[in-house]
């Protein structure tokens, strides 16, 4: 009997595929995709700011297929890096590597072949975008080391799953101007945020095989700090639309999606696993609100 993760979204379908082919899934997880939502919405981003929503379609498309795959490989180097605390931890001892399902040998291959999805889309981009792609590589390589070192990788996942704005506004502007950096930063402090809500999961486990994270080192302020990285990043996001737009209108945009963050908090309870869960899923709505905002800024701009 192959066991599923519990935060699956596609249990059932998962559950109906050939065994090979469900570990590669899972190693994927492909059967989650929240994490390539979230991973594609500052690229998104960058190109709606930039204003090419409409006439850069195809480049979002691009961001979209290569969000996938690389936050596929992303997983898979992470799993191959962490098999050993991986089988530790009660919510992650079921993937496919520590379980068994599939081999080390396996999982390079399998990386291997998503990372040459990603070339793909990277041959796509020109001149300072494609450079700003290639400089990812490093922070992402970096990451699964984190959590081994410092209290706040949640803080270098920012870096890594943000990196698609740079790319986004660089490819469509042809710069590396203000804007992109504002947008950046703000995207930065909101995964912070969400993926500090996504580790309440795991504290006790983290707890106990030494594992730091942002949820840990908060304790008893989670809301708090949570609260305080989203508002962060709705003020850099707001001077983002005003190098742009110096309008106050412009603003306006932005409050679908601060109200989005701030049901987040308010409902949020540090002790509800399955809760957490289901706020830091929401935050594909939040990529969505704010893919519009920036948007219809971008155009007007």
């Amino acid at each position: 009997m192959i066991t599923i993760v519990p935060d699956s979204e596609h249990r059932g379908l998962v559950a109906r595929l050939p065994r090979t082919v469900q570990g590669l899934v899972l190693l994927a997880r492909l059967d989650r995709p929240i994490g390539w939502w979230l991973l594609f919405w500052p690229g998104a981003w960058g190109v709606a700011l930039a204003g090419g929503a409409v006439r850069r379609w195809d480049l979002i498309l691009w961001i979209l297929l290569g969000s996938i795959a690389m936050r596929g490989a992303g997983c898979v180097y992470n799993d191959i890096v962490d098999r050993d605390l991986d089988a530790q931890v009660a919510r992650t001892a079921a993937r496919p590597i520590p379980s068994g399902m599939v081999s080390t040998r396996t999982a390079w291959a399998w990386l291997v072949a998503l990372s040459l999805i990603g070339l793909v889309v990277l041959v796509q981009l020109h001149g300072p975008a494609a450079m700003v792609a290639l400089a990812s590589l490093a922070p992402v390589a970096a990451y699964p080391f984190m959590k081994r070192i410092t209290w706040w990788p949640q803080a270098w996942l920012g870096l890594v799953f943000s990196w698609a704005a740079l790319v986004g506004w660089s490819e469509t502007a042809g710069d590396l101007s203000a804007p992109m950096w504002w947008l950046y930063a703000g995207s930065i402090a909101w995964v912070i945020g969400y993926d500090t809500i996504y580790a309440l999961q795991d504290r006790e486990d983290d707890a106990l095989i030494g594992v730091r994270s942002s949820a840990l080192r908060m304790g008893s302020h989670v809301r708090g700090g949570v609260a305080a990285f989203y508002t962060a990043a709705v003020g850099l996001w707001g001077i983002a639309i005003w190098s742009v737009r110096a309008d106050p209108l412009a603003l306006v945009a932005l409050l679908p999606a601060a109200a989005h963050l701030a049901w987040q908090v308010a409902t949020l309870r540090p002790d509800d696993g399955t809760g957490a869960l289901a706020r830091f899923r929401a935050n594909r709505m939040t990529g969505l609100l704010l893919f519009l905002a920036f948007a219809v800024v971008g155009t007007a701009g």
